[in-house]
């Protein structure tokens, strides 16, 4: 009887073993969420906020939005290039788009104009891959890093920090203008007054 439970508890650790490899060399496309996105832990979030989210790295980039066209990419690539729009063109107008705050949209629109043009439409390009998805993963995550960075607040220096800078720049006009009387004396050596 004991060694009949022993063999079970072998057999169920043995397809818990099994179940275990299956699972890890499960197959995943290249176009998986977990590989176009792998920060984002596989997961698909709703597409519908009524306002945008507070912490800029889970913004959600809502694609309806969004214009997307390919074309022909460029570079070398063989007949692959002359034959396939793998490039990938990702526009949305600035002012209108409701998911940035208006903060967001203003500093986007001071920090990336040579992007904008002048439909206002921010135009970001992606062709670092052959394949179509992987581009336009590509456009996406530079939209999310420029939303991001438009997010950020500057960092208020402390007090002390503060101080301690002022007390640098002082130091360094003082060095400065050390180093241009020094300058100024050795020319005024070398000039020859004639009697």
């Amino acid at each position: 009887m004991m060694q009949r439970g022993f063999r079970l508890l072998g057999a169920a650790v043995g397809d818990l073993r099994l179940v275990t490899a299956l699972l890890r060399r499960q197959y995943r496309s290249v176009y998986s969420l977990d590989r176009l996105y792998p920060d984002s832990g596989g997961t698909t979030r709703s597409q519908d906020q009524d306002e945008p989210s507070s912490n800029p790295s889970n913004i959600d980039i809502p694609i309806d939005r969004l214009t997307v066209t390919y074309s022909r990419s460029s570079g070398p690539g063989g007949q692959n290039v002359n034959k396939v729009n793998t490039k990938a063109e990702v526009r949305f107008h600035v002012a209108t788009a409701d998911w940035l705050s208006k903060d967001v949209q203003n500093v986007i629109t001071a920090k990336y104009q040579n992007r904008i043009n002048r439909a206002g439409q921010l135009i970001v390009t992606s062709e670092v891959s052959r394949y179509q998805m992987r581009n336009l993963a590509d456009c996406l995550r530079k939209i999310r890093d420029m939303v991001t960075a438009a997010s950020e607040t500057p960092k208020q220096p402390s007090k002390e920090s503060a101080e301690i800078r002022r007390m640098r720049v002082e130091t360094m006009h003082r060095e400065r203008l050390r180093q241009k009387k020094i300058q100024s004396s050795i020319k005024q050596d070398r000039r020859v007054t004639i009697d």
